[in-house]
């Protein structure tokens, strides 16, 4: 989700500004992804590298991701969608952990939608993790070095039990990944939009599945 900042910035608005708008079009944009009946809606909230931007800032994000919780959880929660969540939360405050912990727990039954948010989360983080748990499998003699495979990886991924990524959508006309779901991205369809993330709404996420309709997908095949 890119290009709060720019949206801010082109209406003289503190940055800041832009994250609270951001945060409107995550709920306007969850809404919509559960009434079009897709089975899960990943959103890169805050990554591992975020940390490097300016106290201040990370502050604003913790801040406004508190207030969300805070918000919308029992929204979530009568709409039928189940909150998740992916990356490493230990590294957040502590009332933060709370209330993601909270949110989780309170959605767990629902079935509408998967929401999960992307929180502390970074992708060579996520590979890193699994692979020294795989490495501490085969030290212990609980698996052979012959016996790790794809799936033996996929198994230890953050996102082990969510469905395969079939479209990744970045906004504000970047192109690139940015440490997002790079194993889970190997044959998902790529999309990059010009839309700033708080334009982004029910409409561009109709328009994106669209043009995802209109694709051939061989994964490898011919």
């Amino acid at each position: 989700m890119d290009g709060n900042g720019r949206w801010a910035k082109r209406r003289f608005l503190p940055r800041v500004a832009g994250h609270r708008a951001g945060a409107e079009a995550v709920r306007v944009t969850v809404k919509a992804a559960a009434d079009m009946g897709l089975q899960a809606l990943t959103l890169y909230a805050f990554s591992s590298e975020n940390w490097r931007r300016s106290s201040e800032e990370v502050s604003d994000l913790m801040g406004l991701l508190r207030h969300y919780l805070r918000k919308e959880v029992a929204e979530l929660d009568r709409n039928g969608i189940r909150l998740r969540t992916i990356g490493d939360i230990s590294g957040l405050e502590g009332d933060l952990i709370d209330l993601v912990r909270d949110g989780v727990e309170r959605t767990k039954d629902n079935r509408r939608l998967d929401f999960v948010l992307a929180l502390n989360y970074g992708a060579q983080d996520e590979m890193v993790r699994a692979i020294r748990d795989i490495a501490l499998a085969v030290r212990s003699g609980a698996m052979a070095p012959e016996d790790i495979d794809p799936t033996t990886i996929e198994a230890r991924l953050d996102t082990s039990d969510l469905p395969p990524l079939d479209l990744l959508i970045r906004t504000s006309g970047e192109r690139r990944l940015s440490n997002f779901l790079l194993w889970q991205a190997a044959y998902a369809e790529l999309l990059f939009v010009d839309t700033l993330w708080p334009d982004f709404d029910g409409k561009a996420l109709a328009a994106a599945i669209a043009d995802f309709g209109t694709r051939e997908r061989r994964f490898g095949g011919r």
